[in-house]
């Protein structure tokens, strides 16, 4: 069983402190590598083609199921 103690690494508030909340987001949003304008451009890119491809082939899918439905059925 987990321990209950106090030896966490951040001592108990009583409450939610929406400017310390504040003052660690802008902290750790500095330690964020964010992508470059290049990076951003390939990474849509690949998406982009990736999406396409996928509605492709969920095309041919349901092409084949509804004409193997129509011979079944019609």
């Amino acid at each position: 069983m987990a321990e209950t103690g106090t030896s966490g690494t951040q001592p108990k508030s009583s409450g939610f402190n929406p400017v310390q909340f504040l003052r660690e987001v802008s902290v750790e949003m500095k330690k964020v590598t964010w992508s470059t304008k290049k990076e951003l451009a390939r990474y849509t890119v690949v998406v982009s083609i990736t999406v396409v491809i996928v509605c492709f082939l969920i095309w041919i899918c349901d092409s084949f199921f509804a004409r193997l439905f129509n011979l079944i059925v019609g």
